[in-house]
């Protein structure tokens, strides 16, 4: 029995797949297979159902996945704890981010790619998703870093955050929207967008779930007309009139090169804010450690104002 046997067997139950896993290993499939069936002839009890559209575990391949798992914990232990005596670092780190903050505020691919610089044995894969999603992946242990868009005041108990961004909300709007008369408006109550069509990031995002939350609290119920992903969108959408789209505020020059008017949201104020987030009790490795802290020193403090003075839409 050896290791590399047991890592292709735990990858391919991940994957409930033997191309996937293979992808994943960056190895050939047949390698793959062929390795888990000596493992299987080793143990004489077929770890693995491969009778379905998809690769399943046995009974008997449910009771071993367990120590597989655990032989290489201990394996990956000794590694770690040898690399920390020699100074040399390495692991892997999974890192979640809200769409458009690798674009706006943050540079997060410069941050990685000092951080790869000085540990080219880290392995870190980034994933880009709705905030309630990362933050549940959080929880859980599959991500170890996220910048997530934040939709409630208070966080999860367990998560610790860094608040990097917390501004208005507006409501921006074509030039000619009447929601502008009188000339010279400056805000709007939230309530007065109760009829209107609009804009907004999609279910799932801090900066919706923070909307939604504001409209409860001033008696109406939002009328979403269009969902984007991406905020630029969002102002797109709302500069050839099809809404009001609520974004985080905008500088005015900004949102007059978008073809923008924008309009403070009152009664209530809700407020964009991005955060970095991690678990409490910190992440389990060190390398993800690292990388927290290399971006907890680096990423902006509260303000919406970046390296390059830019401002991020909050996921």
């Amino acid at each position: 029995m050896e290791l590399r046997q047991l890592r292709y067997f735990v990858t391919v139950v991940e994957e409930a797949s033997f191309t996937r896993a293979a992808a994943r290993l960056h190895l050939a499939q047949p390698g793959v297979s062929a390795q888990i069936r000596q493992l299987e002839r080793e143990l004489g009890q077929p770890l693995l159902d491969r009778s379905g559209r998809s690769v399943t575990v046995t009974e008997v391949g449910e009771a071993v996945l367990a120590y597989a798992r655990t032989a290489l914990a201990a394996v990956e232990g000794i590694r770690q704890t040898v690399d920390e005596f020699t100074g040399l670092l390495r692991g892997r780190v999974a890192l979640g981010l809200v769409s458009g903050a690798s674009i706006g505020a943050f540079d997060v691919p410069a941050l990685l790619a000092d951080f790869h610089d000085d540990h080219p044995r880290v392995e870190i894969s980034l994933t880009e998703d709705t905030s309630e999603r990362m933050l549940a992946a959080l929880c859980d242990g599959a991500l170890d870093i996220a910048v997530i868009g934040l939709a409630e005041e208070e966080p999860l108990p367990g998560v610790s955050l860094q608040i990097l961004i917390d501004v208005p909300l507006v409501a921006a709007v074509a030039p000619d929207d009447p929601l502008l008369v009188p000339p010279g408006r400056a805000s709007v109550p939230l309530a007065a967008l109760g009829d209107r069509p609009l804009i907004s990031l999609p279910r799932g995002t801090g900066l919706r779930g923070v909307l939604e939350r504001a409209c409860a609290q001033a008696g109406i119920r939002p009328r979403i007309a269009f969902e984007a992903a991406a905020p630029p969108v969002l102002a797109q959408l709302a500069a050839r009139g099809l809404g009001v789209a609520v974004l985080p505020a905008l500088p005015e020059e900004a949102a007059t090169g978008l073809g923008l008017r924008t309009l403070t949201l009152t009664g209530p104020e809700p407020r964009g804010r991005i955060a970095l987030a991690w678990r409490t009790e910190g992440p389990a490795g060190p390398a993800a450690r690292a990388l927290l802290d290399r971006l907890r020193a680096a990423l902006p403090a509260p303000g919406g104002r970046g390296p390059r003075g830019h401002q991020a839409a909050g996921a």
